[in-house]
C-alpha cells in the first residue's frame, strides 16, 4: 500500500498515525501541493480534489483521510482504534463529528494565521484569530465537559476520535493561543497523555 501526501499535512499525519497504531510499515509517496504536484493528472486520478492524502491499496484508491482511517482500522492487523459495540462506536462517530464541525474549522484559521501566516513572511489577522477562538473556545468548553468525565474523547479507550484531533492541536500548541487549551485542564491532560503516544511521535518525524 502507497500513501499518497506529505508529512506537514494534518490529513497525512492522521493516516500515518494510524499506521504507526496498528504496528504497520507506511510506504510515504511525497506530493509536494505547494508546489502544484496535487494538480497533476497522476494525482488528480487519486484524488480529484488535488489534495492529500490518497491511498492506493494493491489497486483499491481512496482519498479523505477520515474514510481512510476506517479502512486501515478494519483492515489491518493489530489493536483496534474502534469501540467493538454499537454505543461506542456512535459515541466515537459523534466526537469525529465534532472534530469536523466544531473544532477544525475554527482551530485551522488560528493556525493558518499564527502558524503558517508568519512562516510566509505574512502578518496575523487579528480578526480572523478572533473569529477562531470564539468556535475554538465553544468546542473546548463541550470537550473539557466531556474529558473531566473520561480518559479518551470517546470513552475509556483511545480510538479514531482522539487521533482525529491531534494534528490540529500540534499546530495550535505552536501558537499563542495554545493557552485556551491549557486553561482547561481535562483538556490540557488528555492532549499531554495522546501526544505522548510512540505513534504519534512516530507520524511527526520525532519518533
Amino acid at each position: 500500500m502507497k500513501i499518497y501526501g506529505h508529512p506537514l499535512s494534518t490529513c497525512t499525519r492522521k493516516v500515518l498515525c494510524t499506521l504507526a497504531e496498528k504496528g504497520q510499515p507506511a510506504d510515504l509517496v511525497v506530493v509536494d501541493i505547494m508546489k502544484g504536484e496535487g494538480r497533476t493528472p497522476e494525482h488528480l486520478a487519486r484524488q480529484p480534489f488535488g489534495q492529500v492524502p490518497a491511498i492506493d491499496d494493491d489497486g483499491f484508491v481512496l482519498f479523505e483521510s477520515r474514510a481512510i482511517i476506517r479502512y486501515l482500522d478494519e483492515t489491518r492487523p493489530g489493536p483496534k482504534l474502534t469501540p467493538a459495540d454499537p454505543k461506542g462506536r456512535a459515541i466515537m462517530e459523534q466526537w469525529i463529528s465534532v472534530e469536523q464541525s466544531n473544532f477544525t474549522p475554527p482551530t485551522m484559521k488560528i493556525v493558518m494565521q499564527q502558524f503558517f501566516g508568519p512562516m510566509m513572511g505574512k502578518t496575523a489577522d487579528e480578526g480572523v484569530v478572533a473569529e477562531g477562538l470564539t468556535g475554538l473556545d465553544r468546542a473546548l468548553d463541550v470537550m473539557e465537559k466531556r474529558l473531566a468525565a473520561s480518559p479518551f474523547i470517546a470513552g475509556e479507550q483511545f480510538t479514531l476520535a482522539d487521533l482525529g484531533y491531534m494534528p490540529y492541536l500540534e499546530y495550535l500548541a505552536a501558537t499563542p493561543s495554545f493557552s485556551h487549551v491549557a486553561d482547561r485542564p481535562a483538556v490540557a491532560k488528555w492532549w499531554k497523555t495522546i501526544s505522548a503516544r510512540p505513534s504519534w511521535q512516530k507520524a511527526i518525524g520525532k519518533g
